[in-house]
C-alpha cells in the first residue's frame, strides 16, 4: 500500500460545495503532484467529529473511526457509518506513527522541507 503524506505546501487547492444535481457536498482535494482526492460530506463530517473530539477533549489524544453497518440509526443516516471504535487512544496513536513512518512527503517542488532537500522525498513526518 502507498502512502503519502501531504503538508500545505503539497495542496494545490481545495474545494468544497454541493454539485450540481447533488443533495450533499463534496471536498476536492487537488495536490501538487497532480492527485485529485474527493470527499463525501459525510466522510468530511465525520473526520471533523473525530478532529474535534481529540482536540477538545481533556483525555482523548487520537481516535480510531471504522465502517459499520448501523440496522438502528437516526431518520436519514446512511446504513454504514463511521462510528468510533472504542480502541485504546495509545494504540491508535502508534498505528498513526507505523503509518507516518511508511509515508513519502509529497511537497511544493520549489518548497524546501527541513533536510533542504525539494520535492517528494521519504521520512517521518
Amino acid at each position: 500500500m502507498e502512502c503519502r503524506y501531504y503538508a500545505n505546501s503539497g495542496v494545490r487547492r481545495i474545494l468544497y460545495g454541493v454539485p450540481r444535481g447533488r443533495l450533499h457536498g463534496r471536498l476536492v482535494i487537488e495536490f501538487e503532484d497532480g492527485s485529485i482526492l474527493v470527499l463525501s460530506e459525510a466522510t468530511v463530517a465525520n473526520i471533523v467529529r473525530a478532529y474535534i473530539t481529540v482536540l477538545t477533549h481533556p483525555l482523548v489524544e487520537a481516535v480510531e473511526l471504522v465502517k459499520r453497518r448501523l440496522v438502528e440509526r437516526k431518520k436519514g443516516y446512511a446504513e454504514y457509518q463511521l462510528v468510533e471504535s472504542g480502541e485504546d487512544f495509545e494504540r491508535v496513536r502508534d498505528e498513526i506513527s507505523k503509518v507516518l513512518g511508511e509515508c513519502r512527503l509529497y511537497s511544493h517542488p520549489d518548497d524546501s522541507v527541513e533536510d533542504g532537500s525539494t520535492g517528494s522525498i521519504h521520512g517521518t513526518f
